[in-house]
């Protein structure tokens, strides 16, 4: 399958070490021909870290995409039935986020891009990027893996022996995701190894 001509909608949340790996990832999905359409959470928008500026990272996303940054709830709804999205993107999609959109909660513009994307039916791509994933929020991870329209970018621990319980997805893998999702089929394996000692 093509992405050429499909509107992505393309969230981040605060998992910033691994920005790094999702922009070359949204630059990939715009030279396959993909009309991205970026959302950033609160926390995207306002915190600096040693892994950069968050004003810093806000201009590299607009360097790859022309589409207008989404940075408000307000601006997040219309992608419902009104602007509908081919499938929306969740990476990093860090626990505080998994935790909140297993559980209906939507406080954020990216958590609100994917509530009016599984409005209209279409998909919705999940890369974890989370301390907790085989902790307290396994509960909310595999909540989301059962529910209709979710589909999971492939994870696995990144440091299994300083790090137990936490998951990473294999970003380099979103735009396959994608294609499988927009055909209503989970990319398999969903479980990898992903730790490289």
């Amino acid at each position: 399958m093509s992405l050429k001509g499909k509107h992505i909608g393309f969230g981040l949340t605060g998992s910033h070490c691994t920005y790094d790996e999702v922009m070359p990832v949204m630059q990939q999905l715009v030279d396959e021909g993909a009309k991205v359409t970026p959302f950033v959470s609160y926390t995207v928008q306002s915190t600096d870290t040693k892994f950069g500026r968050s004003e810093d990272w806000l201009e590299k996303i607009r360097s790859i995409t022309p589409e207008p940054v989404v940075d408000s709830i307000v601006k997040a709804e219309p992608f419902g039935p009104q602007t509908p999205l081919d499938c929306m993107v969740i990476a990093p999609l860090t626990g505080n986020s998994t935790s909140k959109l297993a559980n209906a909660l939507t406080d954020s513009p990216v958590l609100m891009g994917a509530k009016a994307t599984l409005r209209t039916g279409r998909p919705v791509v999940l890369a974890v990027s989370t301390n907790d994933a085989l902790g307290l929020n396994g509960v909310n991870i595999m909540k989301l893996m059962a529910a209709k329209n979710i589909y999971f970018v492939p994870f696995g621990q990144d440091h299994p022996f300083k790090k137990p319980n936490s998951l990473v997805a294999d970003m380099e893998k979103i735009p396959e995701t994608i294609k499988e999702a927009m055909l209503h089929r989970q990319i398999q394996p969903v479980l990898i190894e992903r730790y490289k000692d």
